[in-house]
């Protein structure tokens, strides 16, 4: 069965890359939800239930490309020490994240929905990344950059200086990226058949 267009409810560019490799139709749009964390909540739960309300969003915002499409949407965390590690809000939170990360293991989640007529499915995939100690010169070098901020943890683990700091993966690397390639695209398989 041909699989239908997918409708990426995401403006990430990192996303839309991730999306390209797997050479299937799709179009993204732009949707704003709050992304807020419930304390109640599991951090599974939470990330679970934002991605859905990217989702449905999209359904509500276009109406008439969701309606023959699968609606793809994800939100992406950093978690280390209990904590959990959104889009740093400036220079100097993106360098305490930063500095907490060095020498260390951390994990990344990634909640995704996906939603194709009355079908649903929603997950959380996670991987865990270790890095070298980064000395602050190389930490300021990436903060100057300016691609700290717009990423969860404030650091992209394709990023060049980053990348370099990378001495361990267990889990889907495309997760750690923005999008866990393989479950998602196990997932649509068995939503269209």
């Amino acid at each position: 069965m041909r699989t239908p267009n997918i409708l990426l409810a995401s403006q990430s560019p990192r996303r839309r890359e991730l999306l390209a490799l797997l050479a299937i139709p799709f179009t993204a749009v732009r949707v704003d939800t709050p992304e807020q964390f419930e304390c109640a909540a599991s951090l599974e739960e939470n990330v679970r239930r934002i991605a859905e309300e990217k989702a449905r969003e999209a359904r509500r915002l276009y109406p008439e490309e969701s309606s023959s499409s699968i609606i793809l949407s994800a939100d992406t965390v950093v978690e280390h020490d209990g904590l959990i590690l959104q889009k740093p809000q400036g220079e100097e939170e993106a360098l305490a994240m930063l500095q907490s990360l060095q020498g260390r293991t951390h994990s990344v989640h990634t909640g995704y929905a996906l939603l194709y007529g009355e079908r649903k499915h929603t997950a959380m995939a996670t991987t865990r990344v270790t890095f070298n100690a980064m000395p602050k010169r190389e930490i300021m070098r990436y903060i100057a950059t300016g691609s700290p901020f717009d990423k969860a943890g404030a650091y992209g683990i394709q990023d060049p200086v980053m990348a370099s700091y990378v001495s361990g993966i267990e889990g889907c690397y495309y997760n750690v990226v923005g999008l866990p390639l393989s479950a998602v695209w196990t997932a649509i398989q068995k939503m269209v058949v």
